[in-house]
């Protein structure tokens, strides 16, 4: 049986959708081509980004390769560890409990309520005029 090349994950957040990409050689993260430093320059986002493998110590073990788009940077991050964290479970089976635990397998919900007809934004109602 041949060894697989790598395993894949998706990620979303908001509107971000990021396809990750694991192989089981020791290497770099790379995000759209660049290196995570530059495609994620805020350090707290990339901590975000990585903490999947903060939490599985595979951080100097495996090469990551994603490619992200949608969305802000701030979303593409946590995309980035959705899909990482699911990648990684996929990988090693193993693994699926203390991501769990972390919680970074769960996808998260929260999107930008839609704007209502006769409203300004979502809730925004026009300003009141007596006279």
């Amino acid at each position: 049986m041949t060894q697989q090349q790598y395993y894949y994950g998706t990620g979303r957040r908001k509107t971000s959708v990021a396809r990750v990409r694991v192989y089981n050689t020791p290497g770099g993260f790379t995000v759209n081509g660049k290196p995570l430093e530059e495609a994620i320059p805020q350090q707290a986002w990339a901590q975000m980004a990585i903490a999947p493998l903060g939490v599985t110590n595979l951080a100097n073990n495996v090469t990551v390769v994603v490619k992200a788009h949608g969305g802000g940077v701030g979303s593409q991050a946590g995309a980035v560890a959705h899909g990482l964290a699911r990648a990684l479970s996929v990988m090693d089976e193993d693994l699926k409990k203390p991501l769990r635990s972390a919680g970074l397998l769960t996808r998260d919900p929260r999107m930008k309520e839609s704007k209502k007809a006769g409203l300004k934004r979502a809730r925004k109602a026009p300003q009141y005029t007596k006279r």
